[in-house]
């Protein structure tokens, strides 16, 4: 193993608990190699890198992964931990969770799916890709040297076909199921921070806002244009007989509002947009609810945000936060939280738009660059 600096030797030493003296051996190995390695982070580039290539017992390093005792789930505690320490030590924890698509085949590959490709697809052409579903959580922290916000994966699980669940006889997790688990188990590991998690349209989905909601985690989100938007429900009178209102007044769908002369536009710029200059974009706020009949409604404050681009593509966000918590959303650059004088189920509203560029104002999180936490 190559001789490491002071600083580096202690990051790599921070993971020793987790193994046994002999595995350790050949996981700093590992764990050094997968630093210094360019490209694909494999065993074999990773024993080249570190001058181990003519190693003849190289399959002891292979059984580190997949039949030595070790938790990763301890793992992307700690390197968490290490994580938030060096790029987030105080503030707001930004988290962005997206899913990858892993091609791989084989009769070996059980756990294999057939999937939309983001990449190859478009919106007039609908391409098939066949591989692992991998789920990360991702810390999102801005890189000084590099000019703009990085994705550092800490924590990343196999989310399984549903064919694979049904000849196993297994319950089928969606996606959001998976995402769920992931972000309160990162809500658990920081129990004393504030958590903002950026997620595309996938995870627009009322149980899994509630749910993140509950323990105290402000989501961004892309929002439908169809979305069922109410006025929050009116203070509740003394002797009143039957349930509480959970909604008030329907309000107008998101496309009428964005195609409505008549809505308030406030200018603001964005520092950073796309690891670019500046930006001058309009937004205009309101305050609703979303409701849908038969799912929880979302008992926070939050925004939603669309941007308006030349070929008329609207692609509204929502943000539910905690009360009395501004949400921050673009680096901050528009906040739109309002304290309730009761515990009153709202969304604070804020939409933007451009007339350029047809990119969605947050942008979703960036792809991860591998799956070695995995909780499979």
């Amino acid at each position: 193993m190559p001789r490491l600096p002071s600083r580096f030797a202690a990051v790599i030493l921070t993971f020793t608990p987790l193994f046994l003296q002999r595995s350790w051996r050949h996981a700093a190995v590992l764990l050094t190699g997968a630093i210094l390695a360019p490209g694909q982070r494999t065993v074999t580039s990773i024993l080249r890198i570190t001058g181990l290539s003519r190693e003849r017992r190289f399959v002891n390093y292979h059984r580190v992964l997949s039949r030595a005792a070790w938790c990763p789930r301890a793992a992307s505690r700690l390197l968490l931990g290490l994580l938030v320490a060096a790029f987030a030590p105080k503030g707001p924890v930004v988290l962005g969770i997206d899913d990858t698509i892993e091609r791989r085949r084989g009769k070996r590959i059980a756990a294999k799916g057939i999937y939309r490709d983001p990449v190859r697809s478009s919106h007039g052409r609908f391409v098939k890709a066949s591989g692992l579903r991998w789920l990360s959580l991702m810390l999102l922290a801005p890189i000084p040297w590099a000019g703009r916000i990085w994705a550092l994966p800490f924590l990343t699980a196999l989310a399984p076909s549903e064919r694979y669940c049904q000849t196993r006889g297994r319950r089928h997790k969606k996606l959001t199921d998976w995402g769920r688990q992931l972000v309160l188990q990162a809500r658990r590991w920081l129990p004393g921070r504030e958590l903002v998690v950026v997620a595309d349209s996938a995870f627009a989905a009322l149980e899994f806002l509630a749910a993140t909601s509950r323990h105290r985690v402000a989501v961004i989100t892309r929002l439908p244009l169809d979305a069922a938007l109410y006025e929050p429900a009116p203070p509740r009178l003394p002797g009143t007989v039957g349930r509480p209102r959970t909604k008030g007044k329907r309000l107008a769908n998101l496309s009428e509002v964005l195609a409505d002369p008549a809505t308030a536009w406030q200018r603001v710029t964005v520092p950073g947009w796309y690891g670019g200059g500046e930006r001058d974009i309009e937004i205009s706020t309101n305050t609703a609810v979303w409701r849908h009949g038969g799912m929880p409604v979302v008992p926070s404050s939050g925004c939603w945000s669309a941007t308006l681009s030349a070929s008329s593509t609207r692609k509204p966000c929502f943000a539910p936060t905690r009360p009395r918590t501004p949400c921050r959303s673009c680096d901050g650059s528009s906040s739109a939280g309002r304290s309730k004088s009761r515990s009153v189920r709202c969304a604070t509203i804020s939409a933007s738009r451009r007339s350029v560029s047809g990119r969605t104002w947050p942008s979703p999180a960036p792809r991860p660059a591998c799956s070695a936490c995995s909780l499979s």
